[in-house]
């Protein structure tokens, strides 16, 4: 149940009842499963719904007139973890980077989840291919990341040295 669940909640569009499989091996039932985490989450706000030919997340209706008082309260869409925004800063200063890159600045790996939250608000992309063995793909940050920060050109960040001697 976890891996579908991961995978669900790191999804941003319906992924299909075959993507499940592979995910939980051919000799597990993704409908049971479904079934499973359907009724755990019974009272929650957010429900698991069979959409587009795929399954996914979805807030509950009833809830709607909740989170259009939160939309309205502020944009909250770009609220950043403090790693969150440690990542999208590498980025930003050394793109294309790929995860090796990350690991070799924060001395740890970077979670796939966190980099699927910042693709997710389109504040990073996939970039060239890494002259690394096995090509891996590298990040790079995207235009909405640009107006999300007030920049014109990358050219606008502000100077590393300045940076981090200001902390």
């Amino acid at each position: 149940m976890g891996r579908i669940e991961a995978v669900l909640f790191a999804s941003a569009a319906p992924v299909s009842r075959d993507d499940l499989a592979r995910v939980v091996g051919q000799g597990a039932s993704v409908e049971i499963l479904i079934e499973d985490i359907q009724g755990e989450l019974f009272g929650r706000p957010y429900e698991l719904a069979q959409v587009a030919g795929g399954w996914m997340f979805r807030t509950r209706t009833q809830f709607a007139d909740a989170i259009k008082a939160a939309a309205d309260l502020g944009d909250q869409t770009l609220a950043f973890t403090e790693m969150e925004m440690g990542v999208l800063c590498a980025i930003a200063y050394h793109q294309p980077i790929d995860r090796a890159g990350l690991k070799d600045i924060f001395g740890k790996e970077v979670s796939r989840d966190l980099l699927a939250r910042l693709r997710f608000k389109d504040l990073i992309a996939s970039g060239p291919r890494a002259p690394r063995p096995g090509a891996p793909h590298t990040f790079v940050t995207t235009a909405t990341f640009l107006m999300a920060f007030d920049l014109q050109t990358l050219r606008d960040l502000p100077d590393q040295n300045e940076v981090i001697h200001n902390d």
